[in-house]
């Protein structure tokens, strides 16, 4: 798809000057000059993302371990009936088909360069449309103009043009370019990710007699953790005691330190509901990072940097003692 008049031509100078690493120019006319922002995600300077993505062989800038090709088409669906506004990346305000792209990928942690020709050197190549997988970015054209988030059967999700939406179509034309950026290693962690989770929640009746059963199923469910391994962690870190303060100094039910629990946005770790939304959204970083439930475990006790060090559970006594500890207390629960 080409997109015509003043929309285009200020499309096509944007191109033309990423191409040439110079200042984008915004579509109010605006430049960066002189100066380099290094941002992430959704509104990162393009210039600055496309050379960083050059220097990784075009990989995306942060991994997605533990995301699968669903969970980007699912991301994107979430803006559908969002309008199509060339050079916007507020999805309050509309969005353009760049835009879309990197948003969907962002919401799952996934960083992308901004601008369609850019996103077409994401990832690994894929062949042709026959061997193309759910959340794969399919670009039109060349230059390239236009990208769009493959859904399968032929059909992807896309902001087409000026006066259009974000909406679901066929593709209309063989694409240029197909890129993924969900590798089969994350498709993996993302299965095994779902292993822990329970395979359906029945409110809090599924911790039936657990203390704060209700906020472990609220916690979990915002941050795609167990429920029950939730409440197996708060059962061994605390024996479910709102107040308990360990000898280091660690706080709370899920017994947070200070520095980690300002990490988490957790302001008061003794307010039981707080703290098990951190202690879910950090069980849900490390089970990204290490797709594996006794490595996120051991990383929630002795943390990631001594996971990294020594590959694997660390040699402390207390952390190879955490690790079974929580194990029990999960499948004491039927997890």
């Amino acid at each position: 798809m080409t997109m015509m008049g003043v929309t285009g031509v200020l499309s096509r100078i944007q191109q033309l000057q990423g191409q040439l690493g110079l200042d984008p120019v915004s579509p109010d006319g605006a430049t960066s000059a002189g100066t380099v922002t290094m941002r992430t995600g959704v509104g990162a300077d393009p210039t600055f993302a496309s050379l960083l993505a050059d220097a990784t062989g075009g990989r995306p800038l942060t991994s997605g371990g533990g995301v699968s090709g669903d969970d980007v088409v699912s991301a994107a669906k979430k803006y559908l009936g969002t309008p199509y506004v060339f050079g916007s990346t507020d999805p309050g305000k509309g969005l353009d088909c760049s835009a879309l792209v990197q948003r969907a990928y962002a919401d799952l942690g996934i960083q992308l360069p901004r601008n369609s020709w850019q996103q077409a050197k994401a990832g690994q190549p894929v062949a042709s449309l026959a061997a193309a997988r759910p959340g794969d970015i399919l670009a039109f054209d060349k230059p390239v103009d236009h990208v769009a988030i493959y859904l399968g059967n032929n059909q992807m999700i896309a902001a087409p043009k000026p006066g259009d939406h974000v909406k679901i179509q066929k593709v209309y034309e063989k694409p240029t370019h197909i890129r993924r950026v969900i590798s089969d290693a994350d498709q993996v962690a993302a299965q095994n990710m779902a292993a822990v989770r329970p395979a359906a929640l029945n409110g809090s009746g599924s911790l039936a007699g657990v203390p704060y059963g209700d906020l472990f199923v609220k916690a979990g469910t915002k941050y795609g953790v167990s429920p029950k391994l939730l409440a197996a962690v708060a059962k061994v870190e605390s024996g479910y005691d709102p107040r308990a303060v360990s000898k280091v100094g660690a706080r709370g039910l899920m017994q947070l330190m200070p520095s980690t629990a300002k990490g988490l946005g957790v302001e008061n770790a003794f307010d039981p509901e707080q703290a098990i939304l951190g202690g879910a959204k950090l069980l849900a970083r490390n089970l990204r990072e290490f797709k594996s439930l006794p490595l996120a475990l051991a990383a929630y006790n002795a943390g990631g940097g001594a996971v990294k060090k020594y590959g694997g559970i660390p040699p402390y006594a207390e952390t190879q003692a955490y690790v079974p500890k929580v194990q029990n207390a999960l499948a004491a629960l039927g997890g």
